[in-house]
């Protein structure tokens, strides 16, 4: 059964990632990075594995359309999406599609945006675009796709100065901008039945193109439950299975399973964390919408009187510890 499993990987390979080489010297990367400053980084290039795609071989989506949620009748009420909500304006972009762009450059509120999704990381985060610029103060950046993984995890890539940026951490790590950081947004990764009820009034990303790629269908059939993730050489997590999810916030993770089985709890600096059913995973069926379901999860604070959310991700475990090993995973 696990061989087969990773039999009906092979066609996401020879899609999207193909043979992988680490091919980790900038001389080599020059001729298609001429813009880029190998001179400055704060990682070890051996880290750098290729995803067997060119620069902007996964294409970003520049130019988003949206339907009203009323109108958005080819998502199943369990799909997942990463649902935006800033000073009243409500936007709800689907795995589905972020599958096969893995960024989305936006605004939402007057406030420019990067809604980004990794695969074999399962991790959606959403960026504040502008940043403080050292000399040249503050910019606007829109993201690309460098073709490029570290720890298993996207690689992205600023158009105005070509840095490398990881998106698990949105931080520089190669370029000009190397340590600097962008601002995350606090946002819910949630069934679009979730969504709906929070925003009825919200809108949904669908493609640019219905013909583009396969939308609604998962090209990493079977992946979250593998032994062992593809294109990672690094250590995973001795508590849980390196690719069992885990929910993260504010310097603390549990495992999505403990969840499960409390339902909610709440910590005794005041988060409070809650699973309830009703959320297909996009990285188990053929179809996202007939996917396993992992379930919503929320991570709020109460503050005068009022629940707010908290920033939060639910990751696989082993890119958790590649990037946090200094924080456990609460398995009981």
């Amino acid at each position: 059964m696990k061989f087969l499993k990773y039999i009906l990987l092979l066609p996401l390979v020879s899609l999207m990632l193909a043979p992988a080489s680490a091919w980790a010297d900038p001389d080599f990367w020059a001729g298609q990075w001429p813009n880029t400053n190998f001179d400055k980084t704060e990682i070890d290039y051996t880290e750098i594995l290729s995803g067997g795609v060119p620069k902007d071989g996964i294409p970003a989506i520049d130019s988003p359309k949206f339907l009203p949620v009323a109108q958005a009748s080819h998502l199943t009420a369990t799909e997942p999406v990463i649902g935006v909500i800033v000073d009243g304006e409500a936007k709800a972009y689907p795995l589905q599609v972020l599958m096969w762009h893995e960024i989305v450059n936006d605004e939402i509120a007057g406030i420019p945006i990067s809604v980004t999704f990794c695969p074999l990381c399962n991790a959606s985060l959403v960026f504040d675009r502008r940043i403080d610029h050292p000399e040249k103060g503050e910019m606007v950046l829109d993201f690309g796709t460098t073709g490029k993984l570290r720890n298993s995890d996207l690689v992205m890539y600023d158009r105005q100065t070509e840095s490398w940026w990881q998106q698990f951490l949105g931080r520089a790590i190669v370029g000009d901008l190397t340590g600097l950081e962008l601002e995350m947004i606090p946002v819910r990764i949630e069934s679009f039945a979730k969504f709906k009820e929070r925003a009825p009034q919200g809108s949904v990303l669908i493609p640019e193109d219905d013909g583009f790629r396969r939308y609604g269908m998962n090209p990493y059939q079977g992946y979250d439950s593998l032994d062992f993730p593809f294109l990672y050489e690094g250590a995973v997590p001795d508590e849980v299975a390196p690719l069992s999810r885990v929910v993260v916030a504010e310097n603390q993770a549990w495992a999505l399973d403990y969840l499960r089985s409390v339902k909610r709890l709440e910590t005794p600096d005041g988060l409070i964390v809650t699973w309830e059913k009703g959320q297909n995973s996009a990285l188990d069926a053929a179809v996202i919408g007939k996917g396993v379901d992992i379930g919503n999860v929320t991570v709020q604070r109460k503050k005068d009187g009022r629940y707010e959310d908290i920033l939060y991700s639910v990751d696989f475990a082993f890119a958790h510890y590649a990037f946090h090993p200094e924080t456990p995973i609460i398995t009981k």
